[in-house]
């Protein structure tokens, strides 16, 4: 574990600033973070700030006035990272969602509020998705089998099936309450007690089962009390959201059943599910002023043993041997300072019994650690059942062994920095933490924790966390810290090798995402950073395409299967004449018919794809240095036969507004400019694809000669294109404005 960047906020005054009390973080699959801080004015009163900060920026802050009353005690973000949950000590919950899809705007339009009750515990709903990480079937070739889904089922649906959204929240007072976002904007807010004898709520969390079912896991501080746990079952009935509590079997920490720590440890001050869709095992932190103790609890189903007397009336054969519901303690530590945090990894690694072993193993999994902060400013990361230490960070204070009690440890004058907040990254290769003192660090948690690995397999480790990331959607951020660039290379061509081994509907749906991931991959080696502007155009012309052909309607609506756009795409591939009015007749031009006005306000986009192919095609005599951009189109024929596509939806366009074509200047005004850009464009795509020559693969030099014999006709001297001006091209796209080709 090393430091990888400190935010101190230099340019809020330390006078008005200061860490909010208790201090909130969250961090989404988009690798944003939310966080408090309180903003006191002249008159000492505080503002409640939340801040929301990208972990890929983190010079750029955005702050929002959160108008919360009282403190900030919760935030939660929603599986798609664009939703968050404020919850303040007043009992006030606001949603917040991003506006226009920006991470710099956010409003608030719906919440509830439970009037003077202060939130100790806040969730979403599930939505019933669940993906589980098989580590084992790491080197598959298939990702259905390295991350198959599992049946779980949501909170509560809709008809059809569809998961309702809402939010379930736990007060002090012992109630519950739920909000459920109905599909017209209207919200139902439920507030039922946990039981019938209602006590103070001090700690509480919340997670979810496979059936639906809710848990909610409470304590009132004190270690001579017991953890109570309830299952929550929620349910529509007349338009009214209902809600129904169970009793379940509860426990007493093993520390305060130990005669010898009876009264060493008086106040649980963590209580954390090990997941939220895990809610058979609980994590549970008692404390003293000086120092803390850790447990690990599971519930299991154990059998209940039958009297001798009941055996001989009625003998119990096999399943029918009556079962209970048991809390067992999994593991504990010894003694340790004092814990001030805990951060609790997201990745869905399933864990058996034969886990316990991976903690001594030399091969770390991600995902099966989770990190303790301790007052003397240090972090561990523990194994999540077995509590062995995995990795310490110091942040301030000289190292120490991990086996030193902590009453040995020399004492500091005045108290120490140390994290008052934590949260483990999606992938669990990031921690970030919140001190006391409100200044933020990000920390890199190597995947193999200090262990020593070969490159295959850390390449293998960081191979398997991109291709998760690639199926869930989630951001990568986090495992790009741990790439070198000598790495880069190796996982790009890796990463493509294992998307080309998909179906081709997953290999569909996955095609930007490998455009982007590869792009990010590739800024960090200067021997790759040349193909950045090349994966960014490409991105950039799926976009166009998908677009323009999002724009064409079948004549008749009772048309038949395909659509105009993926009937585009098949007469395209199959006639391969260099002629485009031949091409053309093979279409009905009438699904192409569009408003004018809407054809003149495309005019920039479709100049942008003539001004691309343009340079395509005058790049082509330089193909053979890699640095040049564009260099990967000239061998890419399912880019160029998308290219190819958009110029004959251009030409039929043309013909119905012919302002809206792209601007070329010939020195001969009978030259038709797009007829030989197609003609010329379709030779390079016949060249890049193996499957229409007839001959098969060949070697490079071959490829490359017969890449160049097309274009002779370009020998004469004089001929000059000249691309019209372009107000709409994306950055990243590069492209010539004149060049001329043969002559002198």
């Amino acid at each position: 574990m090393d430091l990888a960047y400190v935010c101190e906020w230099e340019r809020w005054p330390k006078s008005t600033h200061c860490p909010s009390v208790p201090l909130a973080c969250a961090w989404s699959c988009r690798n944003l973070i939310a966080f408090t801080t309180d903003l006191r004015n002249d008159d000492q009163d505080l503002t409640r700030m939340i801040h929301i900060l990208d972990t890929e920026h983190p010079w750029d802050v955005h702050s929002v006035n959160s108008e919360h009353s009282e403190a900030i005690t919760c935030l939660e973000w929603d599986q798609s990272g664009s939703r968050l949950l404020s919850a303040d000590a007043d009992g006030q919950i606001k949603c917040w969602s991003m506006a226009d899809h920006l991470a710099n705007s956010w409003e608030s339009s719906v919440g509830s509020l439970v009037e003077g009750d202060p939130i100790v515990a806040l969730s979403w709903l599930h939505n019933g998705v669940k993906l589980a990480l098989h580590v084992e079937k790491s080197g598959a070739s298939s990702f259905g089998e390295k991350f198959s889904r599992v049946k779980f089922s949501p909170s509560l649906t809709l008809f059809g099936g569809k998961p309702m959204e809402g939010w379930i929240a736990v007060t002090v007072s012992g109630l519950v309450t739920v909000s459920l976002l109905k599909p017209s904007g209207q919200v139902l807010t439920s507030t039922e007690s946990l039981c019938r004898l209602r006590g103070r709520v001090a700690l509480a969390d919340i997670a979810f089962t496979g059936g639906g079912n809710i848990v909610v896991a409470t304590a009132d501080g004190s270690s001579a009390s017991p953890v109570q746990f309830y299952k929550v079952c929620v349910s529509v009935v007349s338009e009214k959201c209902r809600i129904d509590t169970e009793i379940l079997p509860s426990l007493f920490m093993r520390c305060t059943t130990d005669l010898n720590r009876k009264d060493k440890f008086p106040a649980i001050t963590h209580l954390k599910f090990l997941a939220r869709d895990m809610s058979e095992q609980v994590l549970l932190c008692a404390s003293s002023q000086t120092s803390s103790i850790v447990e690990c609890w599971s519930l299991r189903k154990e059998g209940l043993p039958v009297n001798n007397v009941f055996q001989q009336i009625s003998p119990v054969v096999g399943d029918k041997q009556p079962m209970i519901l048991k809390w067992r303690i999994l593991s504990a530590t010894n003694d340790l300072d004092r814990v001030s945090a805990v951060a609790l990894p997201k990745l869905p690694i399933s864990l058996t019994n034969t886990d316990l072993k991976v903690a001594s193993d030399t091969q770390f999994y991600p995902g099966l650690g989770l990190a303790l902060a301790f007052h003397d400013g240090s972090v561990h990361i523990v194994h999540r059942l077995s509590l062995q230490s995995m990795a310490v960070f110091y942040s301030s204070a000289a190292p120490r062994s991990a086996d030193e009690p902590a009453i040995k440890r020399p004492r500091t004058t005045g108290p120490a920095v140390h994290f008052k907040a934590m949260q483990l990254s999606w992938t669990s290769l990031a921690l970030v933490g919140i001190d006391n003192h409100g200044k933020l660090s990000m920390l890199r948690i190597s995947p193999s924790m200090g262990h020593a690995l070969d490159v295959s397999l850390a390449l293998r480790h960081l191979l398997f966390l991109l291709e998760y990331c690639m199926v869930t959607g989630y951001d990568w951020w986090d495992t790009l810290l741990h790439v070198q660039p000598a790495m880069v290379q190796s996982l790009v061509e890796r990463l493509h090798e294992e998307y080309t081994r998909q179906n081709a509907a997953l290999q569909q749906v996955l095609s930007t995402r490998i455009l982007a991931m590869k792009a990010s991959l590739c800024k960090l080696s200067p021997c790759t950073v040349a193909r950045v502007c090349d994966y960014h155009a490409k991105l950039f012309l799926v976009a166009v395409s998908s677009t323009l052909k999002s724009l064409l309607r079948p004549h008749f609506l009772n048309t038949p299967d395909k659509s105009p756009g993926d009937r585009l795409t098949e007469v395209c591939a199959k006639i391969t004449d260099a002629d485009i009015d031949k091409v053309m007749i093979n279409l009905k031009t009438e699904e192409f018919v569009l408003d004018m006005n809407t054809l003149q306000a495309l005019q920039q986009l479709l100049q942008w794809v003539g001004d691309f192919v343009l340079y395509l095609l005058a790049s082509l005599p330089n193909q053979g240095s890699p640095l040049r951009p564009g260099h990967s189109f000239l061998r890419d024929g399912t880019s160029l036969g998308m290219l190819r596509e958009l110029m004959v939806v251009i030409r039929i366009w043309g013909l119905l507004k012919p302002s809206c074509l792209p601007v070329y200047t010939a020195t001969s005004d009978a030259q038709d400019s797009m007829s030989l850009l197609f003609r010329l464009l379709t030779k390079l795509w016949i060249c890049c694809s193996p499957s229409l020559d007839g001959r098969g693969p060949q070697r490079p030099a071959q490829v490359l000669a017969k890449r160049l014999r097309p274009f002779a006709c370009l020998a004469s001297p004089g001929r000059v294109f000249a691309a019209g001006p372009v107000l709409g091209r994306a950055p990243s796209a590069p492209c010539v404005l004149v060049k001329r080709i043969g002559g002198s």
